[in-house]
């Protein structure tokens, strides 16, 4: 395949997930209106991310939107940083963290704090912390996660209830 090829399937593909990336922004935006970033600004920065590498676009699409979240967590902790970096000092706050999707978004702080408790939680568990990603950065339904995951959909609930319960203890550690 050559670069055209996979360009065309990029684009395909990042048309067929555009919408689903959005809405899940929008929810982001929603819950923290400080966010500096609107929606479509959010999904912007990420595609910016995901067209460095043309040949995703040959990837299935259910692959694609797992590379997508991810890309969207990068947007969003870059974010956060840039924000807290003028807000040192302050103390640590609670965080939670709840399964559903149209939740209010963490704050910054908050945001980095769940960054950093994932990636504590993929050195522990690298398939638990992928699924969290896909769900909670890329929208993905359980199914969607089965078959990214190659496992059962029984086994996916399983990781999700044992990722919240381990996260939620994560989350409530002092610093």
């Amino acid at each position: 395949m050559g670069q055209t090829a996979d360009r065309d399937g990029m684009d395909r593909l990042f048309g067929l997930a555009y919408e689903e990336l959005r809405r899940l922004a929008a929810v982001v935006r929603r819950g923290d209106p400080g966010l500096t970033l609107t929606p479509t600004a959010l999904v912007n920065e990420a595609w910016l991310k995901l067209s460095a590498s043309p040949e995703l676009g040959q990837l299935p699409r259910i692959q694609f939107k797992r590379i997508a979240a991810h890309a969207m967590r990068q947007v969003l902790v870059e974010a956060a940083r840039r924000r807290t970096a003028e807000k040192r000092g302050g103390g640590r706050e609670l965080v939670t963290f709840d399964e559903a999707l149209d939740q209010p978004a963490a704050a910054p702080e908050e945001l980095l704090l769940l960054h950093d408790a994932l990636d504590a939680l993929a050195a522990v568990n690298p398939r638990q912390a992928l699924m969290v990603e896909s769900r909670f950065f890329g929208g993905l339904e359980i199914p969607e996660i089965a078959e990214l995951l190659g496992v059962s959909e029984a086994t996916v609930l399983r990781d999700w209830r044992a990722a919240r319960a381990w996260l939620a203890h994560e989350l409530r550690q002092p610093s």
